[in-house]
């Protein structure tokens, strides 16, 4: 098989479709290894669905199964168009559970709290927002818009540009980060790049909210606080960019307040 060939059609074919980077070099990367794999076949369609199905089980995690999984549904359909041969293998289900969250209070005073500047931005603005880690470290600075006290979420999961309200508190604390540390274009650079990385990031949340919780936990906390303040659910689908609204009622079930006004029948 020619393998180089198919893996640059694919790459070609992504770049048409998909505008996001990150997304292109996933689907690239797992389909790389896909057609290294199965080199000794002629061409893809006349790889045995057996054959990929085992394939696709000698990955350990389900996360990993069904990323490489999803890179195959797209590589069928889009470069090898036979989207039929790869359409009946499941994604593989994980358990579901609830997400973590951190108390609000408690998140507060310790996002208040921090003396480093820019490690407050960002947690502030991680939680208030409820913003996707990648959503703030690609935040540019003319998104924020200070004189209707909004911020622009460009390009964002799906490709879906969405405003989120700039509340006064954050707003002085991004005006004090941004005097003293003078950033240039994304509001958050790096020690030696234009942008801060996700994994300094994630390092920032677990130092001062501690090992077990991540960027997410940020997220979620915020979007269970905007629930637990009365925040209709479905203005909350919009602020999080969530698709479906399915997704966004997680935060009924992890709502402390609104757990304890259920009135128990005994």
């Amino acid at each position: 098989m020619n393998t180089e060939k198919w893996y640059n059609n694919f790459v070609t074919d992504l770049s048409l479709k998909y505008n996001s980077d990150k997304t292109i070099r996933m689907y690239s990367h797992n389909v790389k290894k896909f057609l290294n794999h199965f080199s000794n076949y002629r061409e893809p369609k006349e790889i045995p669905n057996n054959e990929i199905k085992q394939y696709l089980l000698s990955f350990n995690t389900l996360n990993t199964r069904k990323q490489n999984l999803c890179a195959l549904k797209r590589f069928y359909e889009l470069t090898v168009r036979m989207p039929k041969k790869v359409k009946r293998i499941p994604y593989p289900k994980k358990m579901k559970s609830l997400p973590r969250v951190i108390e609000s209070e408690h998140l507060k005073e310790t996002i208040l709290s921090i003396t480093n500047l820019k490690h407050k931005a960002l947690l502030a603005l991680g939680y208030s927002c409820a913003l996707r880690r990648s959503e703030v470290i690609n935040l540019r600075m003319d998104c924020i818009d200070r004189k209707r006290m909004l911020i622009l979420i460009k390009n964002a999961k799906g490709n879906k540009d969405r405003y989120v309200p700039l509340s006064k508190n954050l707003l002085e604390i991004l005006e004090l980060y941004a005097r003293k540390y003078k950033p240039q274009i994304y509001l958050f650079n790096g020690q030696f790049d234009l942008q801060y990385s996700e994994s300094s990031y994630n390092k920032v949340v677990k130092k001062y909210l501690g090992n077990q919780y991540s960027t997410h936990s940020l997220r979620h906390s915020g979007a269970t606080a905007m629930h637990e303040s009365g925040t209709d659910l479905a203005m909350i689908q919009k602020l999080l960019g969530h698709k479906n609204l399915e997704t966004t009622m997680v935060y009924t079930h992890i709502s402390q307040k609104a757990i304890q006004k259920v009135v128990a029948p005994l």
